[in-house]
C-alpha cells in the first residue's frame, strides 16, 4: 500500500539524463515570468508550462514519433515522469490536450526562447568560440506515405474501379511533383531526394549552425524542402 522509494532514488546518479535536467531547471527558473504572460487565470487547468516543455524536450531527445506515443510512455515509464516532475500517482493528460498547449506554448515563442537560453548559458562559460562555425542540413522525413501525394484539390487517391482504399492505388508510370501534387495528410511537405540515386520522400529541410569546437548547436530552423542552399526565414 505504501512505497517509500522515490522516482529519484530510482533514476542512477550517473545517467545522462540528470546533467540535462539540471540544465533545464536554470532555463525554467529564466523563463517563469514569461509563462504567467502566456497562461489565462481563469478557465480550466492547463499543463504548467514547465512540464510539458520537459516533455517535448524528451520527445526529441527520444526521437519519439507522435505527442499520443508521448503520452503513453509518460503514463508508464517512470524515468520519463521523474524528468518532467511527475509523481507516481499523478494523472497523465489528455494527448488532445496536449497538442493544444503546445501550441499555445509555440505561438509564445517560449520554445525558441529557451533554446536561446540554453545558447547564452554555453557563451557565458566559453564554450562557444567565434570563428569555427558550420551550417549543416539534413532532411526531416515526414509522417505523411506516398499514397497521400496526390493532384492539388483532389479528395484523396483512387484505384481502379472508383475505390479510394489508397492500398489499391497503384501509382507506377504516373509523373509526380510538388507543382501539382500535395499530400492530403501533411500539405506542407514536399517530395524530394538529397542526392541522385536515393528514393525521394516527403519531407522538410532542416538546418543547424554548429560551433565546431564544442559541437553545440547554436541556431537552427525547419523549413519547406525546396533545395535552396540559403533557407528563408532562418535569421533567428
Amino acid at each position: 500500500m505504501w512505497s517509500y522509494v522515490t522516482p529519484e532514488q530510482r533514476v542512477p546518479q550517473d545517467h545522462p539524463l540528470r546533467p540535462i535536467r539540471a540544465i533545464t531547471n536554470d532555463v525554467l527558473k529564466e523563463l517563469s515570468p514569461r509563462f504567467s504572460k502566456i497562461y489565462s487565470k481563469w478557465g480550466r487547468p492547463s499543463i504548467p508550462p514547465e512540464q510539458l516543455l520537459r516533455a517535448l524536450l524528451l520527445q526529441a531527445l527520444f526521437t519519439i514519433r507522435s505527442e499520443r506515443q508521448l503520452i503513453e510512455q509518460l503514463d508508464y515509464n517512470l524515468l520519463f515522469r521523474w524528468f518532467v516532475g511527475l509523481g507516481m500517482d499523478a494523472k497523465i493528460w489528455n494527448p488532445t490536450t496536449f497538442t493544444k498547449n503546445r501550441d499555445r506554448l509555440l505561438n509564445g515563442e517560449v520554445a525558441w526562447r529557451s533554446f536561446q537560453v540554453v545558447v547564452e548559458q554555453a557563451r557565458s562559460r566559453g564554450l562557444l568560440s567565434k570563428e569555427h562555425f558550420t551550417v549543416d542540413g539534413t532532411l526531416i522525413e515526414a509522417w505523411a506515405g506516398h499514397k497521400s501525394f496526390v493532384p492539388k484539390g483532389a479528395e484523396g487517391p483512387k484505384a481502379s474501379g472508383g475505390s479510394r482504399n489508397a492500398d489499391n492505388v497503384d501509382f507506377r508510370g504516373t509523373k509526380r511533383s510538388n507543382e501539382t501534387h500535395q499530400s492530403i495528410t501533411d500539405p506542407e511537405s514536399r517530395l524530394f531526394r538529397k542526392s541522385n540515386g536515393t528514393e525521394s520522400k516527403l519531407s522538410y529541410a532542416a538546418h543547424v549552425l554548429m560551433d565546431n569546437r564544442h559541437g553545440l548547436a547554436v541556431k537552427g530552423c525547419v523549413t519547406l524542402a525546396t533545395g535552396d542552399a540559403v533557407p528563408q526565414g532562418c535569421s533567428g
